[in-house]
């Protein structure tokens, strides 16, 4: 992974020096799985540990949910009350009955929203999902 950036006024990582953001304190894993489901976390693990294999693997982590990030931004997975919704930033559009929701974004790429219940929603399409979201964050 490339030298990263620290903004001065969060303390959060970047991949470019000076990237625009929206600047929210960082916070730990830990602080934004606070008082949300069990299952949710253990989905967010089985996802963390498999992209491991893949490379370095940033968690930019918020109160708001975790930034996953390689060069740049793959992967945005965010705690919920009923669910752990996760978006992955793919150069292609996926149609698939999990996808929830698929949202184009800049530069020919498309942002997809999966919903989690628990570890057992984490399977191997999934991890090729991921996969091609790493993979497409050094494009």
């Amino acid at each position: 992974m490339a030298t990263r950036w620290t903004c001065p006024q969060c303390d959060r990582e970047f991949g470019r020096a000076h990237q625009a953001h929206v600047c929210v304190p960082g916070c730990t894993v830990d602080d934004t799985f606070e008082g949300r489901p069990q299952q949710q976390r253990l989905a967010y693990d089985a996802m963390v540990e498999h992209l491991r294999t893949q490379g370095p693997v940033h968690e930019d982590a918020v109160s708001v949910g975790v930034f996953l990030k390689a060069a740049q931004k793959f992967a945005e997975v965010r705690p919920g009350s009923r669910s752990l919704a996760v978006y992955l930033l793919l150069s292609r559009e996926v149609h698939d009955p999990r996808m929830s929701r698929v949202l184009p974004i800049a530069r020919g790429r498309w942002a997809h929203l999966l919903r989690l219940a628990g570890p057992e929603d984490v399977d191997q399409q999934l991890y090729d999902w991921l996969d091609e979201a790493y993979a497409a964050a050094d494009e």
